[in-house]
This record gives structure tokens, sequence and C-alpha cells, in this order.
């Protein structure tokens, strides 16, 4: 059974002008990391023209669906009945991008499936974790 899921999604780039550009996007689960999901954006796509990868948590993601949630560097909330808004801050400025609610559903059944909900803690190996912590102390 593959530990990672990667699910490439269509991001709609909110910006000043009328026209919401398309941006190729990823979102990627790691068994290995069972609370996070990450979402990059080529080159291309981003100011600096160096790929960009965003951290957040999957609770976040899921409840980001239904209600405007996240307080930090990375706000999710529903707009209308198929769009996601994910607003990413960073201290050169904050980005909007619109992600239909339907890639985003498949991709957290997909983590779900490979993680349930409620056992990510069964995926940690907080033994080894702490000796390799502790290794240099």
């Amino acid at each position: 059974m593959s530990i990672v899921i990667e699910q490439p999604v269509e991001a709609r780039l909110v910006a000043a002008a009328p026209r919401m550009p398309s941006i190729p996007a990823t979102l990627h689960y790691d068994r290995r990391d069972p609370f996070a999901v990450r979402m990059t954006f080529p080159a291309p796509a981003t100011l600096e023209g160096v790929e960009v990868c965003w951290t957040f948590s999957r609770e976040l993601l899921t409840e980001g669906l239904t209600e405007s949630v996240g307080h930090g560097d990375v706000r999710v909330r529903p707009y209308g009945y198929d769009r996601t808004v994910l607003e990413f801050h960073a201290p050169e400025g904050t980005a909007v991008v619109h992600v239909r609610t339907g890639e985003v559903r498949r991709f957290l059944d997909a983590t779900g499936e490979l993680v349930p909900v409620g056992l990510e803690h069964l995926q940690l190996d907080l033994d080894h974790d702490l000796a390799q912590l502790m290794r240099d102390v």
C-alpha cells in the first residue's frame, strides 16, 4: 500500500483583475506525517520564481470545507456551493486561491482511506522520534 497521496488540483488565484488565472497546484499527504497536508505551487506560479510548499493540518482543510477556520498563516473557508478558499499569509503578502471543493473532498477521502481520522497517532513511532531527539544531548 502506498504511503503518499499526491493529487493535482486547479487553483484560481484571486487577483485585483477581474479574471482569475488558473495555476496548477498539488495536494500531498504522507502517512509518515499523518496530521499534515501540503499544498505545492510550481515555480512559474509564484512571485519568487521558486516552488512554494505550504504545510497545514488535515483537520484545518477538512473543517474549512464547511466553515471559516484558521487564524495563522493558512486560513480556509467555503465559497459558494463548489469552491473552497485557501489564504496563505506570509511577510511578502497574502495569496488567495479558490479550489474546487470536489477535488479537495476526493483528496481528503483518499487520505482517510490511508489513515482514518482519529487514528493518526498509530502511524507515529514516538519512541524512535524521542531517541532521535535525545541522540545528540
